[in-house]
């Protein structure tokens, strides 16, 4: 028994849900005419289009960066064309639940840099907030336009062996991906362009004008066409391509911290008409290296003064800065409550199970038992900093225990909930591989969940780690429409 509420773990034992079959070899109903459409064709037509979509992406541009330090330069995005297909009544689940928590976890940040209710009633840990590299003291008291933090969000979610949806984690620092997202759409209508005829496939492609009208509606000025920039730490950017893209489709400039001034705590972009004052701030620049006047000193990135601006109410900056404490992993075991705590409703969708390590018993228990989990650092994402208990070798699990014992706050486990599987175009056959989803929301005087969200693959065999930094790929997400649109 684990020492959560005494949850047992998910059965090592048991198989993965499978998206696409519901027997050995039986597609599911909504499979069907895709099925049909493969069977026809034949895998050597369905190979044909694998190499039309590569391709197409690669004379697109749409790549990714390996690694930080990798010698082989970007890579092109790897795109598996068998799409992932869910019904109306199942999104509707999905968008309601990551909906719920990303209202949940926006009234808690706010509630955490104000009145910290949710610290004084023991709903979360105090020790827990304030230990957090990212609660920016700093913020304190500051009012965000409409009261908003999370404006963004991308929400992990796997599906266990039931097939139930569970979240693996809460993106809202600086959540990335919709490009990739939008770009499948496009390779897969012309891979599979006849199939859109058989299928009502909602629309992701809008997800730039969502964003935009959103944008917009956070102007502290409130006029009809506020001047909206992108902040891009630059083209060395692991997602460059995405802040490039989203600009050109909102039709905004893309900026670095260079081509931006504060004076009298207003941002101003430098013109070859001259300054031109700037509204909202759509930053992909951590919080630590967005204002040298306020957090680190040595960025070279950032502008210093603007989060002034932003706290005097003359900008707004999207995701607000602190909102980081939100997807904070020690945070996460603790978001069923905080959705119960400010909605006053039980959580749509539950959390992948997840073990505190500040937490006496539930860290000796995680220590005895590496082998049954996976351990991530807080602070870490796209797949680093990460232990897979079952497939590590002795000596690494050995070195993370150590490191947990040295540092609790640094980790969390979570238990090996293998994700659901779908079939991919494989050189020979189609194979199983193991698949997430991350539906992407936007928060501005609405709450929009894209009906889609990027499904990111496993490429390898038995592989459980989707990150396209090692080795995974993605999928186009259909989501069906339960009448026509």
């Amino acid at each position: 028994m684990s020492p959560l509420g005494g949850t047992p773990l998910p059965s090592r034992a048991a198989d993965p849900y499978d998206e696409f079959y519901r027997g050995d070899t039986v597609p599911r109903d909504h499979y069907r005419p895709l099925w049909d459409h493969l069977r026809d064709g034949g895998h050597a037509a369905l190979a044909a289009r694998a190499r039309a979509t590569h391709v197409a992406l690669r004379s697109e541009g749409v790549t990714f960066t390996a690694r930080p330090d990798a010698v082989e330069g970007d890579r092109v995005w790897p795109f598996d064309p068998i799409p992932r297909i869910i019904p109306a009544a199942e999104w509707a689940l999905i968008e309601a639940g990551v909906a719920q928590r990303v209202r949940a976890l926006n009234c808690f940040v706010h509630d955490l840099y104000h009145t910290q209710r949710v610290l004084k009633d023991g709903v979360v840990p105090a020790e827990l907030v304030y230990a957090s590299p990212d609660f920016r003291r700093d913020i304190v008291g500051v009012e965000p336009p409409h009261g908003i933090y999370t404006h963004l969000g991308g929400i992990d979610l796997v599906r266990d062996e039931h097939g139930r949806y569970l979240v693996a984690e809460d993106n809202l620092r600086i959540p990335s991906g919709v490009s990739y997202m939008i770009e499948n759409r496009i390779v897969e209508r012309r891979a599979f362009s006849e199939l859109f005829g058989r299928y009502r496939v909602r629309h992701v492609e809008d997800y730039p004008a969502v964003l935009l009208r959103a944008l917009q509606s956070l102007s502290p000025r409130g006029q009809r066409e506020p001047r909206i920039v992108v902040l891009t730490p630059g083209m060395h950017n692991a997602a460059y391509l995405e802040h490039t893209f989203l600009a050109h489709e909102m039709d905004v400039d893309l900026v670095e911290g260079r081509d931006l001034v504060v004076s009298n705590d207003v941002v101003y972009l430098k013109t070859t008409r001259g300054r031109e004052r700037v509204d909202v701030v759509y930053r992909r620049v951590d919080d630590l290296f967005l204002d040298p006047l306020c957090f680190r000193p040595d960025s070279l990135v950032g502008v210093a003064g603007i989060v002034n601006a932003w706290r005097a109410g003359n900008v707004a900056i999207v995701n607000a800065p602190g909102t980081g404490i939100a997807d904070d992993k020690a945070i996460h075991p603790y978001v069923p409550a905080i959705i119960r705590y400010y909605l006053g409703e039980p959580p749509l969708l539950d959390n992948v199970p997840t073990y505190q390590m500040t937490n006496r018993a539930e860290r000796e228990w995680v220590l005895a038992n590496l082998d049954q989990v996976v351990v991530k650092r807080v602070n870490e994402s796209g797949g680093y900093g990460m232990l897979v208990g079952p497939s590590a070798p002795p000596e690494l699990r050995a070195a993370f225990s150590r490191r947990i014992a040295e540092n609790p706050r640094s980790f969390v486990a979570q238990a090996v909930v293998p994700p659901s599987r779908h079939v991919c175009a494989c050189e020979d056959a189609l194979e199983p591989r193991h698949v997430d989803l991350r539906p992407f929301v936007v928060y501005g005087d609405e709450l929009d969940v894209v009906p889609g969200g990027l499904t990111r693959v496993a490429l390898s065999p038995g592989a459980l780690v989707v990150d396209a930094v090692h080795g995974g790929g993605s999928k186009d997400t259909w989501v069906l429409a339960a009448a026509p649109c």
